[in-house]
């Protein structure tokens, strides 16, 4: 059975028909709303209310005006598209609140305290690296040398600063695993 056809018995409150329908359109919905979207479970809350909102609605399609696909798609779209602004919208009026009383929003906060923990980690493990690793670490990843200039600042050859460099690293990669 065509879509259209579908829809006319969904109308009438036939569950077969919506769940043939259903079949049919459920695919092509969440791949629209999940494009609109972007966020998984999002898309598949908003799919779910559009193919709600189908069988709620299905005596409005009006063949005349296009495809039941279309009319469908269009339903979809429209939903998806509020979704989005509702979430923009929302989280705009927690900005705007956040600033009138004067302090940082919540997400500001948390990635303030969460950077401030991870540099204190970086820190203690940094520490525990030999003097001549912490050195050329150091000067490689705050200072921004290449591991030339690392060895033409510390007089050493170049093989010997990318064996610091590789072990300094390896030992603060194992260290910083419970970090992740």
């Amino acid at each position: 059975m065509e879509a259209e056809e579908l829809l006319v018995l969904v109308a009438r409150g036939d569950q077969k028909a919506f769940e043939d329908l259903y079949g049919l359109v459920s695919g092509p919905v969440f791949g629209l709303v999940r494009r609109v979207v972007r966020d998984p479970a999002q898309s598949e809350e908003v799919a779910q209310e559009v193919l709600l909102e189908l069988w709620r609605s299905a005596a409005k399609f009006d063949p005349e005006r296009g495809s039941a696909l279309s009319w469908v798609l269009t339903l979809a779209h429209r939903r998806a598209v509020d979704r989005v602004r509702s979430a923009r919208a929302a989280g705009e009026r927690e900005q705007r609140e956040a600033l009138r009383a004067g302090e940082p929003a919540f997400d500001q906060v948390a990635e303030t305290v969460e950077a401030g923990l991870e540099r204190e980690w970086v820190r203690r493990c940094l520490d525990r690296l030999t003097a001549l690793q912490r050195q050329s670490v150091t000067l490689a990843y705050y200072d921004g040398y290449t591991y030339r200039e690392v060895a033409e600042r510390l007089k050493l050859p170049l093989g010997t600063v990318k064996t610091r460099m590789r072990d300094g690293l390896t030992r603060l990669r194992d260290c910083l695993g419970g970090a992740a």
